[in-house]
């Protein structure tokens, strides 16, 4: 068995890319944060005919808010359990290079220098840049979602709990946190919705869906191509064996497509209806 494995072509040979835990916990992101946008958005342009149905639908602006606050603790939940699988990692099994080295999400000097080789790319003027574990997109993506869910967190928190924060915030704090929870959220949504998808899922090499999120794996072809630094470093360490995996089933393949399709859909139909919305105002 192990034999007829080492034999498969690259395309056919699969390794590990991200864990069950992450996966479980982009799953859990994924679902609040349309959930929020879902209901958030009828709740900032509530004056809007498309704002107005949505609500009937969901039984009104009162249920709306409700929702709201549900998915909100269900971010919020996500957001902790992913500071506290860092903390773990990095402080209970000692993998600081979390914080710093080639499998860090914290933007390093190399991330810039691949940058500009990536214009440099793009416009014919030099050779692909060679990524690693993760690219400097993939890096944006994460710390603008990193910000803001606490610019949006915090602002949130103060108005669902506005009784106990009035007891020692001046009145006028009130409304800019309105306007701040407002427009950040409509920035993440637009951003969510436009770049990340394409970043995601929209790029020639991954059209029309990547599915590594759902799958966690990576065929060693694509690994190859998409990761060469990476690869070439696993293969350096003598550590590419370890994760080693069985190609996904294809029920798993089929389960991400259908849940990749129904948020891009969504996505794109919510950013379509707020931004026709934002340029009425």
């Amino acid at each position: 068995m192990e034999r007829e494995r080492q034999n498969l072509e690259p395309a056919q040979r699969y390794y590990l890319r991200i864990h069950l835990y992450h996966r479980l916990l982009h799953g859990l992101l994924m679902a609040s944060f349309l959930g929020l946008a879902a209901t958030g958005m009828p709740l900032r342009f509530s004056d809007l005919a498309w704002a107005v149905g949505v609500a009937h639908a969901m039984g009104g602006f009162g249920a709306i808010l409700f929702f709201h606050k549900t998915f909100a603790f269900l971010l919020t939940l996500c957001f902790f359990l992913h500071i506290a699988s860092v903390f773990y990692l990095a402080f209970i099994r000692g993998e600081v290079g979390v914080f710093w080295g080639s499998a860090s999400m914290v933007p390093q000097p190399r991330d810039f220098v691949e940058m500009f080789q990536h214009f440099r790319w793009f416009f014919g003027m030099g050779p692909k840049p060679q990524f690693g574990r993760f690219t400097y997109w993939e890096k944006f993506d994460y710390w603008a979602v990193f910000w803001g869910m606490a610019i949006i967190g915090i602002t949130g928190y103060v108005m669902w709990f506005s009784s106990f924060f009035g007891s020692f915030l001046p009145g006028w704090l009130f409304n800019i946190t309105l306007l701040i929870h407002a427009d950040e959220a409509l920035l993440a949504v637009w951003f969510i919705f436009s770049i990340h998808f394409f970043n995601s899922h929209f790029r020639p090499e991954k059209f029309p869906m990547d599915l590594v999120i759902f799958t966690g794996r990576l065929s060693e072809r694509q690994l190859q191509e998409e990761r060469p630094a990476e690869y070439q470093e696993l293969l350096e360490e003598g550590s590419l064996e370890s994760i080693r995996t069985d190609s996904p089933p294809l029920w798993l393949r089929n389960f991400g497509r259908i849940i990749g399709f129904s948020v891009v859909v969504t996505g794109f139909l919510l950013f379509g209806l707020t931004l026709l919305a934002f340029l009425r105002e």
